[in-house]
């Protein structure tokens, strides 16, 4: 209805402002951290930013909202060069670790799906083929994935296997000229696309081997998980298999042991923490810009004592994490980063992040709970990366250990 049709104009001050929550005035480096950079890792950073900015700011919040896959994002992100996490590719640009977790970080503050895109995408799928498949097996996978013209998904948890994935039951049985796989996977990123899964199973020794599954394969279901809170514009499925036939050809030669799946996991532990970081800097730079336009008792928000403290806190706090998982990041590129380090460092910045989002949640008072106010997003999306990849309470028990020499694992 129109204002001609109502027959009456609402009063000056009345309407409410468009507020400004991605505006760049925030100083969100507040120890300098990110100044030290080499040119070609800042040069990475800012290619990420700039992809946000073009690609996913606009209209994120809608896929979000409909918890609809922007799937024309993955072969953009392709076509960028940003599905790497990292690996060296023969006659691509070197992307350090550092770089890979600068990529991470810039991903996750435009948007979580979108960071979880590379991590499945990259970091898990792509890395398995990398570091487990044959020549043959990266020319014929591997490269489309790096491209975004094959999706890849990474099949490892199963209904009754989250924290305990070591004891997946998912069956792999040696038949004429390759392997029937059985069995059940939960909360498969890109499971569910058309693409390929690289699934682990148990073969009938025990030993735990990596398969690479294509979607549309007789014997494959996958079904969308609905009802999610987090991470929303990336679909995770349910996958049941039943006697799915993979040829010798697609079993991956170098995956024959729980290690290998470890491998390839610790590999992108700290890409979580990374994204952590970025989930944090969203919230905290959404804040600050808050507080300094949104007027009450006839002044910015800003301007109240208890705002600006609790500003400095999400300041502190952002600042520590950034330096924790920097540093990190050095040793990994050192080759000096051990287990409990990376569990530190994710168990910090996620636990870190998740404090930073509940107060700028907090702060934005019934704006904060709207999705087109980006903080609710990243609020919600915390809670994922909080758990995946090694939940709280694990990461709590490997620090544990090696802070006593006590294994609490049952």
């Amino acid at each position: 209805m129109t204002q001609q049709q109502t027959g009456f104009a609402f009063p000056s001050g009345v309407t409410e402002p468009q507020y400004d929550l991605w505006s760049d005035g925030v100083n969100i480096d507040p120890t300098g951290i990110f100044s030290e950079l080499s040119e070609a890792d800042a040069a990475w950073r800012a290619k990420a930013r700039k992809f946000v900015l073009d690609e996913v700011k606009d209209d994120i919040h809608e896929y979000w909202d409909k918890a609809d896959y922007p799937l024309h994002l993955v072969k953009k992100l392709g076509d960028a060069d940003l599905l790497r996490d990292g690996l060296a590719i023969e006659g691509r640009q070197e992307m350090s670790p550092l770089a890979a977790g600068l990529i991470n970080m810039e991903m996750a503050r435009g948007d979580g799906s979108v960071a979880t895109i590379i991590g499945v995408q990259g970091g898990l799928a792509l890395r398995s083929v990398i570091y487990c498949g044959s020549p043959e097996q990266i020319a014929k996978y591997g490269m489309p994935m790096l491209a975004g013209e094959l999706p890849g998904a990474f099949a490892l948890t199963e209904p009754t296997h989250g924290s305990d994935s070591v004891s997946l039951e998912t069956a792999a049985r040696k038949v004429e000229g390759g392997y029937a796989l059985s069995g059940e996977k939960k909360w498969i990123g890109n499971g569910s696309i058309g693409g390929v899964s690289i699934v682990w199973a148990r073969d009938e020794e025990g030993k735990v081997r990596g398969f690479i599954v294509h979607q549309e394969a007789e014997g494959y279901q996958a079904a969308n998980i609905e009802n999610k809170l987090s991470l929303r514009a990336i679909w995770q499925a349910h996958i049941r298999m039943d006697e799915v036939f993979v040829p010798d050809e697609d079993v991956l030669p170098e995956a024959k042991s729980f290690k290998d799946t470890s491998r390839v996991l610790f590999a992108t532990r700290l890409g979580v923490a990374w994204a952590a970081v970025g989930h944090a800097t969203a919230c905290y730079e959404s804040a600050v810009n808050y507080a300094k336009q949104r007027i009450q008792f006839g002044r910015p928000l800003a301007a109240s004592q208890i705002v600006q403290e609790r500003l400095a806190r999400m300041q502190s706090e952002l600042a520590t994490i950034q330096l924790l998982v920097m540093q990190a990041t050095k040793r990994e590129a050192s080759g000096e980063l051990t287990g409990p380090q990376a569990s530190l460092a994710k168990y910090t910045a996620t636990r870190t992040a998740r404090s930073i989002a509940s107060n700028a949640r907090d702060l934005l008072g019934g704006n904060g709970i709207l999705t087109s106010n980006r903080v609710a997003r990243h609020f919600a999306d915390v809670e994922a990366i909080h758990t995946y990849e090694g939940t709280e309470t694990v990461q709590a028990l490997i620090m544990g250990r090696d802070i006593t020499g006590i294994s609490a694992f049952a």
